[in-house]
């Protein structure tokens, strides 16, 4: 191996750079901006620039000016290396069966829902978290919501409400209502039903918002951005609202609560953590009213 070889190989081995590496190889058209790295990561933009200016002395990523904008892309000459580092790059995944999911969910609803409605609901769950963009897991997260949304359906056709529900509600689903949603499981155990939604949901919670959670002990589990639909806010007794403008639909007899709570995307994780503790405080006294 030459001394160019071993360069490269340094610079890659910092864990933060291989990290910006994997996320610009896998984004959809292969390129990333700054600003859009820094969010992902939860870092400063001035320390998302200072890898990136170092990737792009040693060759390892390339620029391309568009407009203001500069966009990264990793260099095809090192391509190889990269794949070496975070190992092969991933294959496109085949398309879910749908069918599959829909017949296991037909038995878990079986007597609840025909096979014809749980069919529809998984196609349209599927179509609802594809839209966007192509979301990791998109077959067991298809599963996972479409169970949720006929669990939803359910509750809100029935006549007898079983425990409170509480549906939070933000614009990405990957910030505010995720450390409200893990909060109130946390305390509430299955005494609250809680669900959380988006108004334009993100592809994954923030890596900062998980690690905010798990420092006081709460997991997130399983739990991802999805869109927002008209059953979960009929299935809710409480709509929380956070920042998601008029997208949330209005039915009577729930109670609508506005949290104005600053938006945790691209802080610091100093400044998450305020965030997070101004939210649960909201929740504890939320949760004081619900089970007096």
């Amino acid at each position: 191996m030459n001394r160019v070889d071993v360069r490269h190989l340094t610079a890659l081995g910092d864990p933060t750079r291989a990290r910006i590496l994997r996320l610009i190889r896998e984004s959809e058209d292969g390129r990333a901006l700054v600003g859009r790295l820094a969010d992902a990561t939860g870092l400063r933009q001035p320390t998302v620039s200072h890898h990136m200016k170092a990737l792009h002395e040693d060759g390892v990523v390339v620029r391309e000016r568009d407009g203001r904008r500069v966009w990264y892309t990793i260099a095809a000459d090192h391509a190889d290396r990269v794949d070496a580092l975070l190992g092969d790059a991933p294959r496109s995944a085949p398309d879910p069966d749908l069918d599959r999911i829909a017949d296991d969910l037909s038995v878990r609803f079986r007597g609840v829902f025909s096979r014809e409605t749980v069919h529809a609901n998984v196609v349209e769950s599927y179509e609802l978290l594809a839209r966007d963009q192509q979301a990791p897991m998109l077959g067991s997260r298809t599963a996972t919501f479409a169970a949720a949304r006929l669990t939803a359906l359910s509750r809100a056709d029935s006549a007898l409400s079983g425990i409170p529900t509480v549906l939070f509600v933000c614009v990405q689903n990957a910030g505010r209502s995720q450390l409200a949603a893990g909060i109130l499981r946390q305390l509430a155990g299955d005494k609250v039903a809680v669900s959380t939604a988006g108004s334009a949901p993100a592809g994954d919670v923030r890596h900062t918002v998980i690690a905010a959670l798990d420092e006081i002990g709460v997991p997130l589990g399983g739990e991802f951005p999805k869109p927002l639909t008209d059953e979960a806010v009929r299935a809710a007794d409480v709509v929380v609202t956070m920042g998601c403008g008029d997208a949330c639909p209005i039915y009577p007899g729930r109670r609508y609560l506005d949290w104005d709570i600053e938006d945790p995307v691209g802080k610091p994780i100093e400044r998450v953590r305020e965030i997070r503790d101004d939210i649960e405080s909201r929740v504890r006294e939320l949760l004081r009213e619900l089970l007096p």
